[in-house]
């Protein structure tokens, strides 16, 4: 029979409310305490802590020895983060006789660092990974657990894979803590997968904006990489920003020179937009109202010679 452990959570957001559900519908824990990030502070996880009792404790520096010292008396086996955000120090890495692990939506060692999904669209893979490991003092470096790789589709979007990243994260959590139970854990070092693997880097206002001089398929992966419930990519038509929702690569058009950016082709599902190398289909578009925010989403039908910039 497996071990119950007791685990103190260090988490925020959708991916640690699956997550938690799942270990407590399997039985293999029981939680010592919750840390939410510090400037959400997940209301969903203080219910969580209100409903078994336990301690909630936001806390601006999960590094600071006083904090430490008193999360170390709530008698936790094992630390775990599901989407937390503060880098961990030795102490804090050190605090539970199991050690600290971190569930991530990457197929480490690759994709490292923020926005996993993100990145593994843009860059046009075929699946992407999500990785149970140690933490250790890197980002994203600790030795791995357990790793299991989900497919893309080419219908897949950043809101399906959310979807999916959801419940195979907690999958991956659940896996691991129960190899941890069981002390049946066979550590891989990241440096024996690959060397060097690869960092990807926050997202950042103005990384939406769209290059119409790209190739298509490169346009394509932004627009389904940064879709709602992303900041979506964003184009600008007379000096009007226009969020583009969903978009079509068209396998096997032709390649020429021509204007980038403008509208050479339109039927009533969408329009046809000039790219670097071929024709990309546009299908979904919105207006940004001067607040930001992202209005109704339309099938565009903008005349042809229509030129974004």
């Amino acid at each position: 029979m497996t071990k119950k452990l007791k685990v103190g959570y260090f988490a925020d957001g959708p991916w640690s409310h699956t997550a938690l559900e799942t270990l407590l519908q399997r039985g293999l824990c029981e939680i010592a305490f919750i840390v939410p990030r510090f400037d959400t502070q997940d209301p969903v996880l203080k219910q969580y802590a209100e409903r078994f009792a336990v301690p909630f404790f936001p806390q601006e520096n999960v590094n600071d020895a006083e904090f430490i010292t008193h999360l170390q008396g709530y008698g936790a086996d094992l630390l775990v983060s599901m989407s937390f955000d503060q880098i961990l120090k030795k102490a804090i890495i050190d605090a539970a006789p199991l050690g600290f692990i971190n569930c991530h939506a990457g197929a480490l060692p690759f994709y490292r660092g923020r926005n996993p999904l993100n990145w593994a669209l843009i860059n046009d893979e075929s699946y992407f990974g999500v990785t149970a490991h140690y933490v250790d003092e890197g980002i994203d470096t600790g030795d791995i657990i357990v790793q299991h790789k989900v497919d893309i589709l080419e219908q897949d979007d950043y809101s399906s894979l959310l979807e999916k990243a959801f419940v195979k994260c907690s999958e991956v959590l659940a896996e691991a803590v129960t190899l941890i139970a069981e002390d049946k854990v066979n550590r891989i070092k990241q440096r024996d997968i690959d060397p060097h693997g690869f960092y990807c880097g926050m997202r950042r206002i103005g990384d939406e904006v769209i290059d119409w001089q790209l190739p298509a398929r490169r346009i394509h992966n932004l627009i389904r990489a940064i879709t709602l419930p992303g900041p979506a990519a964003r184009t600008t038509l007379n000096g009007r920003e226009i969020a583009v929702i969903k978009s079509r690569f068209l396998q096997g058009a032709s390649s020429y020179i021509c204007t980038t950016g403008e509208v050479v082709g339109k039927d009533q599902t969408g329009v046809y937009v000039k790219a670097g190398d071929t024709v990309i289909q546009i299908l979904e578009v919105a207006s940004i109202s001067p607040e930001g925010e992202i209005g109704n989403i339309e099938i565009p039908s903008f005349r042809i010679g229509t030129r974004f910039n």
